[in-house]
């Protein structure tokens, strides 16, 4: 192989090279103390829920909130009460017979007020549990109500296998639209999507539903960080820094890489900040932190990565550490088997517990809290603020216009049934301070 060969394989080396994490602090583990003490208490909110999985709210001054039932309905909390008509029924489309398929999430266009605009992802059933991302309008006669015709399909994501679809979606203070996809499956990034920049598989990506193109429902923006213009190829007088920025064929959705399943992930409104919370392998749960001065392409490890540890975990010893680094992780052995990102804390009514990030534990119903330490900025504490254990199960996350954060609770598991409706009933549970629960509340019952 001549000189000339050997620099275009060093190139492409490059390319596909993932970053090594350096001199980046140890993540938090549950054990520390918050530098400002938090106490909180999870008061009831609604139950009778089929497998709730996500709670968002229009910024309209309505006080709704909206939560996703996995079998394909979007329900309405309004003034305290469920109501009994959805405002969207998306059963007949929802594949929803495996706990990680279902109706995802919904979202309001930052202008909801004035142009009605929402989008629903789910697991679409005529299309092999593709993730579909679909915009429609509100109803003009009802606000209560969607208008089911106006539907748009705004993308569509296929899947290789049932699990890790991930599925979030949150608008970021930027006005685009952040996507949280996995890493399609299976076990172990079979297909190693998470470190391949050619596919969506095992990403965050970031959209601009307010225009699109003759061959898709959304825009790229700009800025996102894996666009190469077209240009003519040079061989030489070119830098390997340049050489490894160079990426032809990567997906410009793209944001940030390196994931396993974001199954949920949250901006702090006040900050901009971005936390992932990525479920992990057989060993580690992780909590990733994008700063709102990013420019994105933050490449999260997986799955040269599982936490701050080589996957697999047989490397343990000696091998490098790949990528950004989590702010905080726990282990499976103790803590949990699924981390569910709740948010930042940033509403009014209880200011103790102002600028917290939530999270809690799917498998153990463990809540903890996580601030930054004042003595290190860099570095994170995570502090266990209550152990739910049974038989409360958090499945997913969200926060009204207000501020206030919300989980929610279901006993799905993974041998089914295959109609989610035939499972026990789920809940909608507030996270108020412990000294402002409210009298008469129903609250979450602690560990013995």
């Amino acid at each position: 192989m001549n000189h000339h060969a050997c620099s275009f394989v060093s190139a492409l080396a490059l390319i596909a090279a993932p970053a090594i994490a350096q001199d980046q602090p140890a993540p938090a583990q549950p054990g520390g103390k918050l530098p400002k003490p938090v106490k909180i208490q999870l008061v009831k909110v609604a139950d009778g829920l089929v497998d709730p999985g996500h709670v968002a709210a229009p910024k309209d001054g309505s006080g709704r909130l909206f939560v996703c039932e996995r079998n394909g309905l979007v329900r309405i909390i309004k003034d305290g009460k469920l109501l009994a008509k959805p405002f969207l029924d998306l059963k007949d489309k929802t594949l929803s017979s495996f706990l990680e398929e279902g109706l995802y999430a919904i979202e309001f266009h930052p202008k909801f007020k004035e142009n009605g605009l929402f989008y629903v992802s789910y697991s679409d059933l005529w299309f092999n549990g593709a993730t579909m991302l679909v915009e429609y309008k509100v109803s003009a006669k009802n606000p209560d109500k969607a208008d089911p015709e106006s539907a748009r399909v705004v993308m569509q994501i296929d899947y290789p296998y049932c699990n890790h679809h991930g599925g979030k979606m949150a608008f970021g203070p930027d006005g685009y639209l952040y996507i949280g996809v996995g890493d399609g499956g299976w076990e172990g990034d079979v297909i190693h999507a998470g470190q391949d920049l050619h596919t969506w598989l095992g990403k965050m990506l970031r959209i601009d539903v307010n225009t699109t193109s003759t061959d898709r429902g959304y825009g790229i923006p700009k800025s996102n960080p894996f666009i190469t213009p077209l240009q003519q190829m040079t061989l030489f007088g070119v830098s390997e820094l340049q050489f490894s920025k160079i990426h032809p064929k990567a997906k410009p959705e793209i944001w940030a890489y390196g994931l396993r399943n974001p199954w949920t992930f949250s901006f702090d409104r006040k900050t901009g900040d971005l936390f992932i919370a990525d479920v992990g392998q057989n060993h580690w749960e992780e909590v990733d932190f994008q700063p709102a001065s990013s420019k994105g392409g933050e490449n999260y490890g997986w799955k040269s990565m599982c936490g701050s540890h080589p996957f697999p975990i047989e490397l343990e010893k000696g091998a490098p550490r790949v990528g950004v680094l989590p702010i905080a992780e726990y282990s499976h052995v103790d803590q949990g088997i699924c981390v569910v990102g709740v948010g930042v804390y940033r509403g009014k009514d209880y200011p103790s517990l102002e600028g917290t990030y939530f999270t809690c534990d799917w498998g153990s119903g463990k809540v903890w809290g996580i601030q930054p330490d004042p003595n290190s900025p860099s570095k994170w504490q995570m502090q266990e603020l209550l152990d739910l254990d049974t038989p409360i199960r958090p499945t997913g996350s969200g926060e009204d216009e207000a501020g206030n954060l919300y989980i929610t609770h279901a006993t799905a598991n993974y041998g089914g049934p295959v109609d989610p409706a035939q499972n026990e009933k789920g809940a909608v549970w507030k996270i108020v301070s412990a000294d402002k629960v409210p009298a008469g509340a129903a609250i979450a019952p602690l560990q013995k």
